[in-house]
């Protein structure tokens, strides 16, 4: 059980789903996603095997090397959620997340603008970044390797996810169903087609998320 918990957290959504509204899964619709996936969101929805993240604690964001010192940015807008198939994970539960690149924050103006701009994610023509996994393979009872596609920038790549079930907020759980995991990838951003500047930003990512997720219960 501590497997299915664990990797329920792991790039969730932010967003509440409502079991009943069939709008639930409505940015994954209309070929973003395929059909498939976006009914078995459904369905575990009804069912109740839908996970979701809180969003006031949990965190979604980058760092990068440059000539000015490590760039550290976070997205504030993210959904997305896990359809879990079976009562412990396996290849055919399913887990997609889309963040809103647009929803960028750093701690200076400039940088913000300058990753946001048509050098790097050119988030007025990629406005959505989009994660959905393909496979889990378990190390041990708190570790795994999360396989899935990334689409940004207009380019889809496979990645894997290094994921940990770590205490990170220095509490414990309130909830029996309530755990907090880290997530990392290194990506090149020049496999996503971003490759200017590369004197002044370094080409390797690395794609942090620390996040705490509670098992959702139809109301």
């Amino acid at each position: 059980m501590l497997k299915v918990v664990l990797l329920l957290s792991v790039l969730l959504s932010g967003v509440a789903f409502a079991a009943t509204d069939s709008r639930v899964c409505a940015p994954f619709r209309d070929g973003v996603v395929d059909h498939r996936i976006v009914a078995e969101m459904l369905k575990a929805a009804k069912a109740g095997r839908l996970y979701r993240i809180h969003s006031t604690t949990s965190r979604v964001g980058f760092c990068v090397n440059s000539l000015i010192g490590r760039v550290e940015a976070e997205f504030q807008g993210f959904r997305g959620g896990l359809a879990l198939r079976r009562e412990v994970w396996g290849d055919d539960s399913q887990m997609l997340v889309m963040i809103d690149s647009e929803s960028l924050k750093t701690k200076q103006q400039f940088i913000r603008d300058m990753i946001q701009s048509e050098r790097f994610l050119h988030t007025k023509k990629f406005p959505k970044i989009l994660f959905v996994s393909t496979a889990l393979e378990w190390d041990s009872e708190t570790t795994a390797n999360l396989h899935g596609v990334l689409t940004m920038h207009g380019v889809s790549k496979p990645i894997s996810f290094r994921v940990e079930l770590t205490n990170a907020f220095g509490e414990a759980p309130k909830h029996e169903h309530e755990i907090v995991v880290i997530a990392k990838a290194f990506i090149q951003r020049s496999d996503f087609g971003m490759t200017s500047l590369p004197f002044f930003v370094d080409d390797v990512v690395e794609l942090c998320l620390t996040v705490s997720a509670l098992r959702y219960h139809q109301q």
